[in-house]
């Protein structure tokens, strides 16, 4: 019994001592693995240089209709929304003072007609036609003046997107009595970096994608270069046209603008390969050579779908790591995965 019992006690005493020993070689086997990575060899592409900017929708022309006097609304002839002619009546003001100015007009044409009469047979003088010929144009003037902000015309093609009075009321200056807008076509203005200023052309296409709409792209053109720069923001303004024949496209909507810059040879690479420095806004990518992975700072360009473009910090024909990144530090031996 006491033998057995000395046997226990010597097995169980060396246990201890044999375990130690496999932990310290399973510690060793870990400490002296090489981490695995995958990797992927980055080249040189043509990238497209766009930029998106936002803008609202505005209308190419907007025209608030008024007259240039305080006066009473008669009749107002169109609604919010209707659709309008150039050259389209849309308010008639009150005709009293049109009918009395057309009234001293026909008495003054009158008294012309009569001495010319007169100037022609030697009945008159010169300086008393001049002085009449001088009233009578002064009177044409007031009443075609008189004639036009009673009758109040739309200056453009457009939609009424305004209307401020009700007939009966007593115009003031405060607020136009209608507003017309043309929305065939609309326009949108983006301000761009001065670094980009000579490569906007006029006549440039645009793809313009509205919220309302989703993805859908509508196609506009650079109308206009604002040709100075602004000092404060560094940049000048574009104006963008969309012809808009459907009308779908409404002033006040939220549009974003891409506009393509051309293209530039810049690296490529996959986004698994791009690391966020923890803390920073800083990108990071492993490159791997002879053996070791060294932990390079990267400028980033656009994104394309599951790519970046790398505009420094990665050169053509490097070897990238894509996967077991956790693992590594920089400067530190890898292995490749076969697997690749």
């Amino acid at each position: 019994m006491n033998k057995i019992t000395r046997f226990q006690l010597i097995l169980l005493s060396a246990m201890p001592l044999f375990m130690s020993c496999t932990d310290e070689k399973e510690t060793d086997k870990t400490t002296t693995e090489k981490p695995l990575v995958k990797l992927e060899t980055v080249s040189v592409q043509a990238v497209d240089q766009t930029q998106e900017f936002t803008a609202t929708v505005e209308a190419n022309k907007t025209n608030n209709i008024a007259p240039s006097t305080s006066v009473r609304i008669d009749k107002i002839w169109v609604e919010v929304g209707d659709p309008v002619r150039k050259g389209q009546k849309l308010v008639e003001m009150d005709i009293a003072s049109l009918e009395q100015s057309k009234t001293q007009l026909d008495n003054l044409q009158l008294e012309f007609n009569r001495i010319d009469e007169l100037y022609k047979v030697g009945g008159t003088s010169k300086s008393a036609w001049d002085a009449q010929k001088t009233s009578l144009d002064i009177a044409k003037t007031s009443y075609r003046n008189l004639e036009e902000n009673t009758r109040l015309l739309s200056p453009i093609d457009g939609v009424v997107t305004a209307r401020n009075y009700d007939e009966g009321d007593m115009y003031s200056s405060v607020n136009p009595v209608i507003t017309v807008e043309q929305i065939t076509p609309v326009k949108l203005l983006i301000n761009v970096s001065e670094s980009f200023y000579t490569q906007v052309k006029k006549g440039m296409d645009v793809d313009v994608k509205l919220d309302v709409y989703g993805d859908e792209l509508f196609k506009g053109k650079v109308s206009l270069i604002y040709p100075t720069i602004d000092p404060q923001t560094r940049t000048f303004t574009v104006e963008i046209k969309i012809p808009n024949t459907d009308k779908r496209i409404r002033p006040g909507m939220f549009a974003r603008v891409v506009v393509n810059f051309g293209t530039l040879d810049h690296v490529v690479v996959p986004d698994r390969a791009v690391i966020k420095q923890s803390g920073s806004g800083d990108r990071y990518i492993y490159v791997y050579n002879d053996g070791k992975v060294s932990y390079n700072k990267v400028q980033l360009g656009r994104r394309m779908d599951n790519k970046y473009e790398v505009i420094s910090g990665v050169k053509d024909g490097d070897k990238v790591v894509i996967s077991g990144q956790s693992r590594l530090s920089n400067g530190i031996e890898v292995d490749i995965d076969a697997g690749i």
